[in-house]
């Protein structure tokens, strides 16, 4: 299962406080703001600055 569309409207970025979209693969969430991906992990985000992968 994937996030839902009212859980990603809601998900800010931790960093900026931007918006996040969903990677096409839906294995992470990016922010294009700040270049990171947080990950995706048994359908949960993992919202820590320092997991996120840049990009």
């Amino acid at each position: 299962m994937a996030i839902s569309k009212e859980l990603l409207e809601i998900l800010a970025c931790p960093k900026c406080k931007g918006d996040l979209e969903l990677t096409p693969t839906e294995d992470g969430l990016i922010c294009r703001a700040c270049k990171l991906k947080y990950a995706i992990k048994d359908d949960i985000p993992i919202m820590l600055i320092d997991e996120a992968e840049k990009i």
